[in-house]
């Protein structure tokens, strides 16, 4: 057990180091802190802290740097959630409130995140089980060329355009918009998938290889909204923070654009008081992210749970990234809850 007072000295540490990138010690503690104690006195608090793992020297200086288990120990009960300033709030309101529908709205979460915590920014779709289909239109770009739209409920709209051997034309295109309307407009996605599975009769014999490759192309889209996927942005920030890893970032590049283990990542997190779930260091070891922190909160659209958070060194400022993360993911789940 360590006192009040160590507590205080490692949550300077841990600010400092943050903000400094340099091993902290005990004078410079003095110097920059009122502690109102002589720095002999706070080599004995950071000689505790020391034999409770929670810092370590990194080499025989006598600087002190915090631990994963200091930097736990800080996240669940020394960090100061600072709220966001107001023109942190507007600037949220602003960028996101400019957004068309959900893959415009995903895609600046994840740029304005990233930009408010100088990390990688990561948000997961929503899961899609409540989302029905909407509308379905087919738009002729060519002679041979159809633009496939499909849009959900949830302000979901997926785009695929289909190349096609010869000429469908308008009349029988608009039939077969109209038809598949009729036959999954209010379906849900995995009974939409069962419904433009096999033989459709959705148009005349004699193009019905050519109904059948767009009835094809939209199986595809309704695939596409039930998977669990995630948008990123801000990657480059990891090789302005690459003095933070002790080896090669490119694991940790690589490790990222494994969605299926970051997802995973996502759903064993839990969350704490502040709604804002961390995992640090050695705790992302199993998903080959030992050396970086993922800080998550949760958000809703339409009913539909999801995550976004942000990802980089476990030196980070964890006060500030996980208010932002949660400010974020709560002006998301009422945006989307307007849509």
């Amino acid at each position: 057990m360590v006192s009040d007072r160590s507590l205080e000295v490692l949550r300077v540490i841990v600010q400092d180091y943050v903000a400094s990138r340099e091993p902290v010690g005990s004078k410079s503690i003095v110097d920059r802190h009122a502690f109102g104690v002589s720095a002999a006195t706070i080599r004995n608090d950071m000689a505790l802290l020391e034999e409770e793992e929670l810092i370590v020297a990194p080499h025989t200086s006598s600087g002190r740097i915090p631990t994963d288990k200091g930097y736990r120990l800080f996240v669940d009960h020394l960090a100061d959630l600072r709220p966001l300033t107001a023109a942190q709030r507007q600037a949220i309101e602003a960028f996101l409130g400019q957004s068309a529908d959900l893959d415009e709205v995903l895609a600046r979460s994840v740029r304005l995140l990233s930009q408010l915590t100088h990390q990688v920014a990561l948000v997961q779709y929503p899961s899609l089980s409540r989302a029905t289909v909407r509308h379905i239109e087919l738009v002729p770009l060519s002679e041979t060329r159809v633009l496939s739209v499909l849009i959900t409920d949830s302000g979901r709209v997926e785009q695929r355009v289909v190349e096609l051997p010869r000429t469908l034309e308008e009349a029988a295109l608009a039939e077969l918009r109209s038809r598949l309307n009729a036959v999954v407009g209010g379906l849900s996605m995995s009974a939409a998938a069962t419904a433009l599975t096999g033989p459709t009769g959705l148009g005349a014999p004699e193009v019905q290889d050519l109904i059948d490759q767009i009835t094809s192309t939209l199986r595809d889209q309704v695939g596409a909204n039930r998977q669990d996927r995630l948008v990123m942005a801000g990657a480059a920030n990891l090789v302005r923070t690459e003095d933070d890893f002790s080896g090669s970032i490119y694991p940790v590049l690589e490790a990222i654009e494994e969605q299926v283990v970051l997802l995973r990542l996502f759903g064993e997190m839990a969350t704490d008081q502040h709604g804002v779930s961390v995992s640090i260091g050695r705790e992302n070891a199993p998903f080959g992210l030992g050396e970086t922190s993922v800080l998550t909160s949760g958000y809703t659209s339409r009913g539909d749970a999801a995550r976004l958070g942000v990802l980089g060194p476990t030196r980070m400022d964890y006060s500030n990234n996980m208010a932002a993360v949660r400010a974020v993911a709560r002006y998301l789940s009422r945006l989307l809850g307007e849509n």
